[in-house]
């Protein structure tokens, strides 16, 4: 199983954005998302659809930088009392924009880079993961079953471990602090070909595709494992072998 293509994740923004829209019928959009208690689900869809919209403009646009100000994501609070016939449109329209503009460009064109790689390639990916992601907390919050896709899973993790542990170390320093030269962790999915070895003895991580010895390993299905490095799910159910103390702690300190 391998990476998924470009134009699979262009698809997969749309397709998982379908997804999370048909388990939004009759539900009540004032509820609370458990795992993310600030909002309410309302707000959550919202934050989803303001994501596209902020990357479909910065591709659109052509800017040589990412705009931060452009993020309208994280200013939810006006969003009070809506319902699903007026977000279930918009959320679609977003997507179909966001895969719209990534379709007609360049991959590799170096517009909003972000971490010194090209835009459209770096976009479609996280765009469709910040969907996947968020379509867990949707289901979670109304009740209903969440599946994903094993392929789509496994590149989940490894933009987990490729771009929100790195991030991590930089957006929040002191936090991570406690992790710098500390040990080694292993993620083994059982279910696909999907391993990596995050190294934490240096400074900043270094991660490394393959099968290695670890001061902690944790093994399962690799939906398990990507619910439990973005703490959406417990570590219940899957295999931990060594140093847990050393898990637990990456779990707390890495956030995206």
């Amino acid at each position: 199983m391998g990476i998924p293509s470009y134009e699979r994740r262009c698809a997969e923004i749309v397709n998982q954005t379908e997804l999370l829209v048909s388990s939004l019928d009759d539900v009540d959009l004032g509820i609370q998302v458990p795992s993310a208690p600030d909002w309410t689900l309302n707000q959550l869809l919202r934050h989803i659809g303001h994501a596209h919209r902020w990357a479909d403009s910065m591709l659109r646009d052509r800017l040589p930088e990412i705009d931060f100000s452009r993020n309208g994501a994280q200013h939810l609070s006006s969003y009070v009392g809506e319902s699903p016939s007026v977000l279930i449109p918009w959320l679609r329209e977003g997507a179909a924009s966001l895969a719209e503009v990534l379709r007609a460009t360049d991959p590799d064109e170096m517009i909003a880079p972000l971490g010194g790689h090209p835009g459209p390639r770096v976009w479609s990916r996280r765009m469709t993961h910040e969907t996947v992601i968020h379509r867990w907390d949707a289901c979670n919050a109304v009740g209903v079953p969440f599946t994903l896709d094993p392929e789509i899973a496994q590149d989940t993790l490894r933009e987990w471990t490729g771009l929100a542990l790195p991030y991590a170390f930089t957006r929040w320093p002191e936090e991570t602090a406690a992790l710098a030269g500390s040990g080694t962790v292993h993620l083994h999915a059982t279910d696909v070909e999907a391993e990596f070895v995050i190294d934490l003895t240096g400074a900043a991580p270094v991660v490394t595709e393959g099968h290695a010895k670890a001061s902690v390993a944790v093994r399962g299905p690799v939906v398990d494992l990507v619910l439990a490095v973005y703490r959406r799910g417990p570590l219940d159910g899957l295999e931990v072998f060594g140093d847990r103390a050393l898990l637990d702690l990456m779990l707390d300190r890495v956030k995206f």
